[in-house]
Formats: structure tokens, C-alpha cells, sequence
């Protein structure tokens, strides 16, 4: 359960949202050619579409509506790059494998080699955060118990990862990330040295099923179940990490700081917070043009988180 000191923190902070404004091709309704292909996934023609709710805007990677025909409805995501193809068939086999209250229910699934299609249940009647209340963050750690509690599919690999490599890839280079104005070379230099040690005692092992990508796109609550989804990542290793990714994101959306949430850990936050540093002045990713904005975002709440778990000076940017 949240602590006294993280609903406290909550407060009235606006929530920060996630807006593209690229012409990414993909605006309005689906072509005639993805139509069809959604009519075979679902078994049914719709009538009409209307953007996913907690969508975050036009992607040129994936094409993300609510079809309906009537009282019919069904989010459906239609791969529309090689990449966001790939990310779709390996979603679709995940779901296969997966079960738990968490998921939303897949209702169909056809594959030209071309664009495939996945539905799934409409979930845009849902709550989706932000802004977040202490319930709403309350229900995501249960949400993430019972997903670390699943037992993991054996089609999923575990975490196999460098845990120094992201700050070594800054330390080697640092001025993608002393653009982002986060810090001042100075302060860089001198703790470097200490978030690459960290980092490189993160423990990655462990049996429990991740999701990998927990954000507040990716959850939503309808009634008394919380819904996660985008499987595409999901892999098997130590819980914490999960809960690590999401951190940062929060606090950066209205939440309290991630410490009150998850004390202690240095090594799993060296290197998550690495992650996104070491990441997020890099150039836009064409197949997921909000990543970026939101890597910088989670940069700037978790540098400081950082510096606070190993005991560094506040980063001076």
C-alpha cells in the first residue's frame, strides 16, 4: 500500500500528458486494405473508428482505433512498420501464453505478412491515469504483485543485461546527454563514477514474469480490475524492476517521489535511471516518436532519485 508520505505527495499536481503532433499517415480512418484486415481479425465488419483511448498520439508505426458496429466494439492495433509488425506477432503469442485478470481479452488476431492485426477488448470506458490518486497508484502495485506472481510462460527468455553499459555508453560520450541540460559536466564527471559501480551490481535475475514496460499509457481501471497492456516486451527476472521502470514516470506525471514507493535498491535505480539517460537525447525513433519525450521526462525525475539513493549531490542542471 502507498505510505502516508506518498499520498501526501500526490496532492492536486497537474499531470504532465504526452502529445505528437507528426503527420504520421495514419490520422483519421483506416484505409479500405487495413479495413479488411480488421474485418478478418474480428469476424465482424465495423461501421466506424475512433481513436484508443490513452493513445498518445498519431505514430507512424502502429494505427490504434476503437472499431464499432453497433453495440460491437474492439481496440485494434494494425502494424504499420516491419518493427511495429514484429512488436504486434510478439504480443499476440505472449497473450496466448498468458493468463491473469490484468490482461484484456483478445478477441482476434489475422496476418497478411504484410500488416497484422491484433484486437483486443475495448477498453476506452476505462480510467486512464493520469492525473493519479493514492487508490489508483495502490492498485497498480497489486496489479504488479499479481503479474509477478504469474507464473512466467517458458516461451519468454529471462533478462540478460549489462547492468554498467548505459552509463559507460554516457561516460564515453557525454554530450547527447549533457544536451538534455540535466546536469552540468562537472557534476557528470564527479558521479560517474559511483552510477556506473551501482549499476553494475543490478541483479537481473529472478523467476518472476515483467511486463517491462509499465507506464501510465499502458494501465487503466475499469470497476475493480486494473487492466495492463502492450505485452510485446514481457520477459522473466527480478520484480523490482518493474516497479523501478514505472517510478520515474509517475513522479513525472503528478506522483510522489519514487523513493516513498520503493526505498533503497541503488543498483536497480543506477541502472533504470541510466537507461533513460542514456537514451533519451538520442535521435527520434521513427517507429515510436513519443519515446524520446517520455524518456526525458523520466530522466529528469529519475536523475535526482539516483543521486538520492547513492548518496550523490543533487544533480545541478
Amino acid at each position: 500500500m502507498l505510505s502516508p508520505n506518498a499520498r501526501e505527495a500526490l496532492g492536486s499536481t497537474r499531470a504532465l500528458r504526452w502529445i505528437e503532433t507528426a503527420d504520421s499517415g495514419l490520422q483519421g480512418n483506416p484505409s479500405a486494405a487495413d479495413v479488411e484486415r480488421i474485418e478478418r481479425a474480428l469476424g465482424w465488419r465495423p461501421t466506424s473508428f475512433e481513436p484508443a483511448a490513452g493513445d498518445r498520439g498519431p505514430s507512424p508505426s502502429a494505427a490504434r482505433w476503437v472499431a464499432r458496429d453497433g453495440a460491437r466494439s474492439a481496440f485494434v492495433k494494425v502494424g504499420a512498420t516491419t518493427l511495429s509488425a514484429d512488436w504486434l506477432r510478439t504480443e499476440r503469442l505472449n497473450l496466448e501464453a498468458l493468463s491473469g485478470p490484468f490482461l484484456a481479452q483478445v478477441l482476434g488476431w489475422s496476418d497478411d505478412r504484410e500488416r497484422p492485426v491484433l484486437a483486443l477488448e475495448d477498453l476506452s470506458d476505462a480510467v486512464w491515469p493520469p492525473p493519479w490518486t493514492a487508490d489508483l497508484v495502490d492498485r497498480v502495485l497489486a496489479c504488479l504483485d499479481a503479474v509477478h506472481g504469474t507464473p512466467p510462460p517458458d516461451r519468454l527468455a529471462p533478462m540478460l543485461e549489462d547492468g554498467g553499459s548505459d552509463w559507460r555508453h554516457v561516460a564515453a560520450d557525454p554530450s547527447m546527454f549533457l544536451g538534455l541540460g540535466l546536469c552540468s559536466p562537472g557534476w557528470l564527471g564527479a558521479s560517474l563514477p559511483r552510477l556506473i559501480a551501482a549499476a553494475e551490481g543490478a541483479r537481473f535475475e529472478g523467476d518472476a514474469l515483467l511486463h517491462l514496460d509499465v507506464r501510465s499509457d499502458n494501465l487503466c481501471f475499469r470497476a475493480e480490475t486494473t487492466y495492463l497492456i502492450d505485452w510485446n516486451h514481457a520477459t522473466v527476472g527480478n520484480p523490482t524492476i518493474d516497479l523501478a521502470f514505472w517510478l520515474p514516470s509517475l513522479a513525472a506525471e503528478g506522483g510522489p517521489t519514487p523513493e516513498t514507493i520503493l526505498p533503497g535498491e541503488p543498483e536497480i535505480v543506477a541502472w533504470v535511471v541510466g537507461y533513460f539517460c542514456a537514451r533519451a537525447g538520442g535521435p527520434p525513433v521513427p517507429d515510436a516518436p513519443h519515446v524520446r519525450p517520455l524518456q526525458l521526462a523520466q530522466a529528469r525525475t529519475g536523475l535526482p532519485w539516483a543521486a538520492r539513493a547513492l548518496g550523490l549531490p543533487a544533480p545541478d542542471g
